[in-house]
């Protein structure tokens, strides 16, 4: 499973296979995710031809300019007049590609996910595992007393919003240009891509640092790219599949596996313990010596075969540069 594929000659159907086999194989999964992973909940991206930074942002700024640190320290109000029309969704919803890696994570196989969004959705799909590395828009806080916030109370505030306590500034707690990013966040990310014997990089240009530099921890070249257009990284990843991140990551992630699984799991202790208590009122048996003795140890086997029926076990900084992006 070592050997590397034929990118441009292999069929889709094959990349599927393929994919599929890679992550039967493997333990120990980490996913890095960029914004083309919640295209299909209905938010755009940053740099394709729809993308953020190539539509008109609706004030005389670039959007590139306007989601910076000094920006928003000096205009505030052309700040959140594009960020509430352009950068918060709280109607989406999680797509294919979020439930898929809640249902990865369940079966115990993907570790952790790492990624450049700030919508929340993995979180909403169910996802346990998550770092954000720029952040979320659902979590703000006042600069001046720390108090926080939730998006409902962004999005229902005309202008900028002002902390209802002491009547500061409230911020969104994502990284802007300018700003670092959390140590730990990055920190916690590079721990998971050593550990990873799979790693699966979808929905990013991979331009925005320092994930863009993550699979450089890597031991092995067991790296997935999933996306629709190229990245630096193609022509040295294990498989590249240039397509929809929710439709491949549906495909190849069963939707049932891990209930069959407890299920034959569950069935094997069962089956396994009636067995030893077979043999323990067998051997028992003998040991009576009167007729009465025997029929009493008959009626008790049953019982005893009853009371221990076993219970099923649940399944158990970077600078942020210039031209960095949510991508």
């Amino acid at each position: 499973m070592e050997t590397r594929i034929d990118r441009f000659g292999s069929v889709r159907e094959d990349k599927i296979k393929q994919l599929k086999e890679l992550i039967e194989e493997s333990k120990y999964i980490v996913f890095l995710g960029g914004a083309g992973v919640s295209t299909e909940s209905g938010i755009p991206d940053f740099r394709s031809g729809a993308g953020i930074y190539n539509t008109e942002s609706g004030t005389k700024y670039r959007p590139i300019d306007i989601i910076a640190h000094d920006f928003f320290m000096e205009h505030p109000e052309d700040f959140y007049d594009f960020y509430k029309r352009k950068l918060i969704y709280p109607d989406a919803r999680p797509n294919k590609a979020h439930k898929a890696l809640v249902r990865l994570e369940r079966q115990g196989k993907l570790k952790a996910i790492i990624t450049q969004n700030i919508d929340n959705l993995h979180q909403e799909a169910g996802s346990k595992c998550v770092i954000e590395l720029h952040g979320s828009v659902y979590r703000n806080y006042c600069m001046d007393c720390g108090k926080k916030f939730n998006i409902e109370y962004i999005a229902s505030q005309e202008g900028v919003p002002h902390c209802d306590k002491c009547g500061g500034i409230v911020r969104p707690d994502i990284v802007l240009y300018e700003e670092n990013l959390e140590h730990e966040n990055v920190d916690n990310a590079i721990k998971a891509v050593k550990k990873c014997d799979l790693m699966i990089i979808a929905g990013t240009s991979l331009t925005v640092y320092p994930a863009a530099t993550f699979a450089q921890f890597l031991k092995h070249d067991r790296i997935v790219i999933i996306n629709k257009s190229s990245t630096y990284m193609d022509l040295k990843a294990l498989l590249t599949i240039h397509d929809n991140v929710g439709e491949v990551l549906d495909k190849v992630v069963p939707k049932r596996v891990s209930r069959k699984t407890t299920a034959s799991k569950t069935g094997a202790k069962k089956s396994t313990s009636k067995k030893t208590t077979s043999k323990t009122t067998t051997k028992a048996a003998p040991k009576t010596t009167t007729k009465a003795a025997q029929k009493t140890t008959a009626k008790a086997a049953p019982k005893k075969e009853t009371a221990k029926k076993p219970s099923a076990k649940k399944p158990a900084a970077s600078k942020a540069k210039k031209d960095e992006s949510k991508s």
